[in-house]
């Protein structure tokens, strides 16, 4: 009969007038989705928290108890259950995969709109066009930060510091102006100058010196590994100019 009973999970969670705890609701669902009832004992004020702390020796909320026994945290949580914990300082190529796929789902539907047919010439054209922009943007947010991590690699930048701010805003002219159909050859000519020196730069770091280095691709906070993913940024605009200039 007790195997019949809902598995119970005393939850202490902090909820105050002007702040809602948002692990405090992810370990709540988390609980709810495998299988527990949840007893939510929400503290609502600064003094609640500091005493709960106090009392059961923590720093953090919120804090998990099952069967009387204190869990912990979210990720305390997670690693109770048999769930995977995400390491915040681990590398990952996440974000490029997610730029790329989006920039190629932008494309594909741009040409299905225009064209009739996601398959076609211009879609090429406007999943470079739109990536480059995506990484732009990524770096633009934070130009100072990307342009601090790029001089661990780039060449020109390493003689010129200012040259990484340069690069960031000169990867965003040129993706505009290959999805507008603007000035194809000066468009054709910064992607063509900017690749070549970042595709000489990662080989010579990554290939060559066998550097361990993250790349800032995407901004100057991530932590995606410098090699293949940069190499292959930086190839495209090549491949892209090339193909503008044999179509002017």
């Amino acid at each position: 009969m007790d195997a019949l009973l809902p598995k119970t999970a005393i939850l202490y969670r902090m909820v105050l007038p002007d702040h809602t705890c948002p692990y405090g609701l992810k370990v709540r669902h988390l609980l709810n989705s495998h299988g527990y009832r949840v007893v939510d004992r929400l503290l609502t004020t600064r003094a609640e928290v500091d005493a709960f702390k106090a009392e059961h020796g923590v720093t953090t909320t919120p804090q998990t108890f099952i069967a009387g026994q204190r869990i912990g945290g979210h990720d305390d949580l997670r690693r109770w259950l048999g769930l995977k914990v995400r390491d915040r300082g681990a590398l990952t190529y996440r974000p490029v995969i997610a730029l790329f796929g989006m920039a190629a789902a932008m494309a594909l539907a741009l040409s299905t709109a225009m064209m009739g047919t996601p398959i076609t010439v211009h879609a090429v054209e406007w999943f470079v066009g739109i990536a480059m922009c995506l990484l732009a943007f990524l770096k633009l947010r934070d130009v100072d930060g990307f342009a601090t991590m790029f001089l661990n690699y780039d060449l020109l930048a390493r003689v010129w510091v200012p040259y990484g701010i340069v690069y960031a805003w000169a990867e965003a002219a040129a993706g505009v102006m290959m999805l507008s159909g603007l000035w194809p050859w000066l468009s054709a000519g910064i992607a063509l100058f900017i690749g070549g020196i970042g595709a000489v730069s990662v080989v010579k770091a990554v290939y060559i010196d066998k550097r361990d280095l993250q790349c800032a691709c995407v901004g100057g906070d991530s932590n995606v590994p410098l090699g293949m993913v940069s190499l292959l940024e930086n190839l495209m605009m090549i491949g892209m100019a090339l193909w503008m200039v044999a179509g002017v």
